[in-house]
């Protein structure tokens, strides 16, 4: 029943995280809120490579980051962005669809080489900690991102704030 419930919720949330990642305007990539932040294109990078995660957290007991090598392109164009989404949305898709309810109470290791950067913890709580929530959070500082630069923030549970306030 819970992966049910997973499967539902990375359905719904894809499509909210693909209209964010649409509404990234290409001449405000540079864009970066602080010396220390990402710019707003790595920032879309990354939220579109969190999807590429999930096949390797769903699918192995260890996952090695410094063993996988996934070819990004370049932050600065968002069309390219869009597409490493859309392909790490269907592996992460088929990963999803391979899981049994077992499997989410196995352990599960992030490890970088031979340093452990995570767990090991039960794969379930991965999921939500690791990989669903981890999307959220970096789609909330997308949101501020765009709003800093006056761009558009599509709606993803109903309408936004401007939105609301337009009657």
């Amino acid at each position: 029943m819970i992966l049910q419930y997973l499967s539902a919720e990375f359905e719904h949330e894809v499509n909210n995280t693909r209209k964010l990642l649409q509404a990234v305007p290409e001449k405000d990539l540079l864009y970066k809120p602080a010396d220390t932040s990402w710019t707003m294109g790595e920032l879309a990078q990354h939220i579109a490579t969190i999807y590429y995660w999930y096949a390797g957290t769903l699918t192995k007991d260890v996952y090695d980051l410094a063993a996988d090598h996934l070819e990004r392109g370049r932050p600065d164009d968002i069309k390219a962005t869009l597409s490493l989404f859309e392909n790490n949305v269907e592996q992460a898709r088929t990963a999803l669809k391979s899981l049994t309810e077992e499997k989410l109470q196995d352990n599960w290791t992030m490890k970088a080489g031979e340093k452990i950067i995570l767990g090991p913890m039960p794969r379930g709580i991965v999921a939500r900690g690791f990989l669903f929530n981890h999307i959220y959070h970096h789609r909330g500082e997308m949101i501020v991102y765009l709003r800093a630069t006056g761009n558009k923030v599509p709606g993803m549970y109903g309408p936004t704030y401007e939105e609301s306030r337009r009657n």
